[in-house]
């Protein structure tokens, strides 16, 4: 591996970091010290040829703890790195919540919640919001009873808590904010916010919303951790923002709003890793009389998108005329097998099709990549054979929805309404949910997706 980066080490000193996919399987990747997270990220969509819409996450995860993290897109692997422990690993996972506070402030910070640190009883108005937090000389707070922990012991103690640019603090006597009542738990700079991966059985916790704030200097020991609970989710959700855009502030809104900005040090770390024939792949137009490469990212993404629907018309197009595409089953062949065989199962190949997994694992794998409204997966129905279920994220709650098939003059349709509105096969009824909201309570936008390196 040394002698691949032999012609840099002169310039930048490459150091070593592995990437995990969601199925266990690891890629390694040299990097300088310099590279930031939404570098390796970029790096990886590129390699994988995946989408690049700003979603993909590098995850900090600690097994022995049950602890894991994003890390925000400004951040150096290399530190983060030498602060894990050899059981830690980083994983390369989608996350559409990263930034979607910037889109929908106010399905993420309670009114209720949010204070001003001057003042007992005031608010800050909803149009500043964001504008306050972001803005280092304003000084916001998040305001709210948590559980918290109890230090080498099993129980919980419920402590009315405020969250402010100088740290975390509890209150002493009830709910009283009165500066002698205040006890520093923790100081945000030297501190990074965690999601709990493990169930509240592990730390006999009250509720199942549970957070955990970790020193982000050296290797951490249980002891040292903070652990926290909330009283539901949007309430965990509002304390987790709020500590990054009080430790973070401008820095994430600057990463919102350059989501394409790729930095020269890309180049850098990535021509030992390239071949040629990656590095020649451009997306071209071929409609008129030459060809032409498309340099406008939406452009690319959507004549990508225009030949996936042509090819799938082409590829349906030879089956009507008894092409053996196992995709599409000729008719012809198809006289005497079972109606779940004669249906189409192009759905198979598509990235939000997850096939036989169960209720839960849809659950873990919707919390994971974010629980923004539109999120959805499909996946076979455990209770039915010959149906499918599927899996959105709306307001924050996860539902399932049966998909059905019914038979009308020997073909098969596949519907989400009792029959009232029926398609072909699943892509179309994808397809017509991400324009329409029918039945549904949101319009499909985001696909939960999983990626092998």
């Amino acid at each position: 591996m040394l002698m691949s980066a032999g012609l840099h080490l002169n310039m930048i000193r490459v150091h070593i970091i592995k990437v995990f996919s969601e199925d266990g399987v690891g890629k390694v990747v040299e990097v300088p010290a310099n590279m930031t997270a939404r570098d390796v990220c970029q790096f990886l969509v590129y390699k994988n040829h995946c989408l690049d819409d700003n979603c993909w996450s590098l995850v900090e995860h600690h097994s022995l703890l049950g602890l894991e993290r994003c890390l925000e897109d400004h951040e150096l692997v290399v530190p983060v790195q030498a602060c894990m422990s050899p059981e830690s690993k980083f994983l390369f996972r989608k996350n559409y919540a990263k930034y979607e506070f910037f889109r929908n402030p106010l399905n993420f910070f309670p009114e209720q919640m949010v204070a001003w640190c001057q003042e007992t009883n005031g608010s800050i108005p909803q149009s500043q919001l964001l504008q306050n937090f972001l803005n280092s000389s304003s000084c916001p707070e998040i305001q709210g009873f948590l559980y918290m922990k109890e230090t080498g012991r099993k129980s919980w103690k419920k402590l009315y808590m405020f969250l402010r640019r100088s740290g975390l603090y509890y209150s002493t006597k009830g709910m009283s904010k009165e500066p002698r009542h205040l006890q520093l738990l923790l100081d945000l700079e030297e501190s990074n916010v965690f999601t709990v991966t493990t169930g509240r059985k592990m730390h006999n916790a009250p509720t199942d919303y549970q957070f955990c704030i970790k020193p982000s200097k050296g290797r951490t020991e249980q002891k040292e951790l903070k652990m926290l609970c909330a009283e539901d989710e949007q309430s965990r959700t509002c304390w987790m923002t709020a500590f990054r855009l009080l430790k973070f502030g401008i820095l994430l809104y600057q990463n919102y709003k350059s989501p394409h900005q790729r930095k020269t040090a890309i180049s850098n770390f990535t021509t030992p890793v390239r071949s040629v024939s990656e590095n020649s792949l451009v997306a071209m137009d071929f409609s008129g009389r030459t060809g032409r490469v498309i340099d406008n990212p939406v452009e690319a993404q959507s004549a990508a998108m225009e030949e996936g629907h042509t090819w799938r018309k082409r590829s349906q197009r030879m089956n009507v005329l008894g092409s053996p595409s196992p995709l599409h089953p000729s008719p012809l062949s198809s006289v005497n097998m079972d109606l779940t065989f004669m249906s189409p199962v192009i759905h198979r190949t598509q990235l939000w099709f997850h096939g036989r997994i169960m209720r839960e694992e849809s659950h873990r794998m919707i919390t994971q990549q974010g629980q923004v409204d539109g999120l959805f997966l499909l996946r076979d129905s455990q209770s039915n054979p010959k149906a499918f279920v599927l899996t959105l994220c709306h307001h924050q709650k996860i539902k399932h929805f049966q998909i059905l098939p019914f038979e009308e003059d020997g073909q098969v349709f596949f519907s989400l309404d009792d029959g009232s509105t029926k398609f072909t096969d699943l892509i179309h009824l994808v397809e017509f949910y991400q324009l329409n909201r029918g039945i549904l309570p949101c319009k499909l936008k985001h696909p939960c997706t999983m990626v092998a390196l």
